[in-house]
């Protein structure tokens, strides 16, 4: 029988390695909610569905954010 839901990964990841893959399951969630929008558009909980689409949407954002701020070098240089 097949797994519904696989295991969680069982080595440890490094800071960005973890916003990263937090990301991608942002990205997988906000795709299943469009899909779910084209599917039932008329439903009652379409409402909840794109409130869902706007959250994971600004998660992302946020996600993406604290990548950049990782990436940045941790002593600036003065620029004259």
């Amino acid at each position: 029988m097949l797994k519904i839901v696989p295991d969680p990964p069982h080595h440890l990841l490094s800071l960005e390695d973890t916003i990263m893959l937090a990301s991608d399951y942002a990205l997988c969630a906000e795709a299943v909610a469009q899909q779910a929008m084209l599917m039932q558009p008329r439903s009652p909980t379409s409402l909840l569905i794109m409130a869902s689409m706007h959250e994971l949407e600004a998660l992302r954002k946020l996600l993406e954010s604290a990548l950049a701020h990782i990436h940045k070098p941790a002593d600036p240089q003065a620029v004259h």
